[in-house]
């Protein structure tokens, strides 16, 4: 007798393979959010000019504002160092003190043949005078008597020279008090006393730098320096502040506010970028020379700028950033647009978005351009209140 299947179990066994199929296909799509009349719907912002100040951050190093290494300018050697490394120092302190027991005698030396010249001088010129007289009643030869007028000048001469080498002799004493060049901050020495050192030797006895106020060089690239200046050009662009702020290499924001001095004159040619030197206080001797550090610094100021969430702008098929806006009879367009930079989550519109037009956010995808859509307020909308600055990187 053939076995019949039994109905309850057949339609069980349909329901289960109906529920397995639907479990891999996932859930079907949701049918698009549409208003009425089956009208698409998008969420709309109205777009706002705000002023906004555009900041920069580039990478720097810090660097003393004056540098100066201190080396002999005479041989000798060190008796005795005078400063403890590391401390602060004032120009014209004592550094080191060289052996001077030869100098001073050289200086001796040199009065002594000054003197010497100067009473031959006092012979030459009473010689010179009576021999004149004589000549001119012809007591004795016109020759003698230019004789003991060239003894004059030869014993002025004398005294000349041996006047320049008492000089020198006692600028070679000075010499052996090395006295610091600048104010500031002084290394390590890298002699002590009983060395031999010699003028003008190319390894230095020690540095001394200016910490306060202390410079940081930073590098832009030639092409962000040209649209700066042209941004500038046109007028859409106003000149800021030119204060500068800077990001330690731990993070921390220095509490000091810096200006910016000048711009190199020429580009690297291997980094194809420009140098720019800003100014910072020091006081307390934080920033040191060598260290690596971020700079913000102001560029300019934009009266109207218009900021778009970065999520609203797209592509189209030939790469140009494009937006969705609703236009004046409540149909979807598509504007091109022109992006500067990014600023956060935001775009920086140069062109193709005014203040009052209606972007689209989200729901672009239901509609098509020329179509007719109804609008709501964004999930995600704009925020109304400008920011005070704006920080791009480096270019």
């Amino acid at each position: 007798m053939p076995i019949r299947p039994d109905p309850s179990l057949t339609t069980a066994l349909l329901a289960t393979a109906a529920a397995i199929a639907l479990a891999a296909c996932g859930e079907p799509p949701h049918p698009p959010n549409m208003g009425t009349g089956g009208t698409p719907q998008v969420g709309v912002v109205t777009v706002q000019a705000q002023r906004l100040t555009l900041t920069t951050e580039l990478p720097g190093r810090v660097t003393a504002a004056l540098v100066a290494e201190v080396r002999p300018q005479i041989g000798g050697l060190v008796r005795e160092r005078r400063f403890k490394e590391g401390s602060e120092v004032k120009a014209g302190e004592l550094l080191y003190q060289i052996d001077s027991a030869t100098y001073r005698a050289s200086v001796e030396n040199a009065q002594a043949t000054l003197a010497k010249a100067e009473a031959n001088l006092v012979t030459a010129r009473l010689k010179a005078g009576r021999y004149k007289e004589l000549a001119e009643i012809k007591a004795v030869s016109q020759q003698d008597a230019d004789d003991a007028a060239a003894s004059l000048q030869q014993a002025l001469a004398d005294v000349g020279s041996a006047r320049a080498v008492l000089e020198t002799q006692r600028i070679n004493l000075a010499y052996t008090r090395i006295t610091a060049p600048i104010g500031g901050r002084i290394g390590r020495s890298t002699v002590t006393p009983g060395a031999l050192v010699t003028a003008n030797q190319a390894s230095p006895m020690a540095t001394v730098q200016q910490l306060d106020p202390i410079y940081v060089d930073v590098t832009q690239s030639s092409g962000a320096l040209l649209a700066l200046k042209r941004s500038l050009d046109d007028g859409r662009l106003k000149n800021g502040t030119a204060a500068v702020h800077l990001v330690l290499e731990d993070g921390s924001a220095y509490p000091l506010a810096g200006r910016l001095k000048f711009s190199e004159a020429t580009v690297d040619q291997n980094t194809n970028a420009v140098t720019l030197r800003a100014e910072f206080p020091n006081p307390r001797g934080d920033l040191l020379p060598g260290m690596y550090a971020k700079a913000i610094i102001e560029e300019g100021v934009i009266e109207q700028a218009v900021l778009v969430p970065q999520p609203a702008v797209g592509r189209d098929s030939t790469g140009k950033p494009v937006a969705y806006v609703v236009d004046g009879d409540g149909k979807l367009a598509q504007r091109v647009l022109t992006t500067e930079r990014a600023i956060g989550p935001q775009w920086l519109v140069g062109s193709g978005l005014k203040a009052g037009d209606r972007l689209v956010i989200d729901g672009q995808q239901k509609a098509r351009p020329g179509q007719p859509v109804e609008t709501k307020p964004a999930v995600a909308p704009i925020t109304k209140t400008a920011p005070a600055s704006a920080v791009a990187g480096a270019n």
